[in-house]
């Protein structure tokens, strides 16, 4: 499971992912509530499916309006919510397997272009794959004002993040997070080895590795 995210508000991925490995993931955005996702993926472990889990988290939260939701569970269902004061062009798309949403947007295309980029994309990796999705949203005009932040996070077969990259300011947030990804690329796999296996881990080099 893995999710990307790009804003003009800086450390936008701090404040607005969540997942749960083998449960599902959720996003809080516009004027975000860190809460809200994990209060999404609460509803999804006691079983409620995305559809239930968001009408039972919006019909709880009195600021609703200015929410922006989505949730994704492991099995690919989805849902998503776009309050009333969600700011400037808003919109969300639910599709099989992936959701997405923004707000302040240069046209509702951003949004069916990032999906389409998504599953478009011939990337090898997933987080290639994520990181096409977003390159074409933000061709197809992306944030109505300049974007400064992004990033990314994926889970695969353990229960931390494989991945989880962040560019909390930048002039081009989206060239940055390719860049971050170009390096922890080759390397990702062998810090999970080093986790799980450390004799059989290789050296990076660094002074005083082992």
């Amino acid at each position: 499971m893995g999710m990307v995210i790009a804003s003009s508000s800086p450390a936008v991925a701090s404040r607005c992912l969540t997942i749960r490995p083998g449960l599902g993931a959720a996003a809080s955005q516009n004027v975000t509530d860190p809460r809200l996702g994990e209060k999404l993926l609460d509803r999804l472990a006691a079983g409620d499916n995305p559809r239930e889990a968001m009408s039972a988290v919006v019909a709880g939260h009195e600021l609703r309006d200015y929410r922006q939701l989505t949730v994704l569970d492991s099995t690919g269902r989805c849902a998503a919510f776009s309050g009333a004061g969600a700011l400037g062009t808003h919109h969300h798309l639910e599709g099989d397997g992936v959701v997405a949403a923004g707000n302040m947007l240069a046209g509702r295309r951003t949004i069916t272009e990032l999906v389409r980029g998504y599953e478009r994309s011939t990337a090898t990796e997933f987080e290639g794959r994520l990181l096409d999705g977003l390159g074409a949203a933000l061709a197809a005009g992306g944030e109505e004002g300049p974007v400064h932040a992004a990033g990314l996070l994926v889970y695969r077969e353990v229960e931390w993040p494989e991945t989880t990259l962040r560019v909390d300011w930048a002039d081009d947030p989206y060239e940055a997070l390719c860049a971050l990804w170009d390096v922890w690329a080759p390397q990702r796999d062998d810090y999970v080895r080093r986790a799980l296996d450390p004799a059989a881990a290789p050296s990076f080099g660094a002074p005083g590795d082992l």
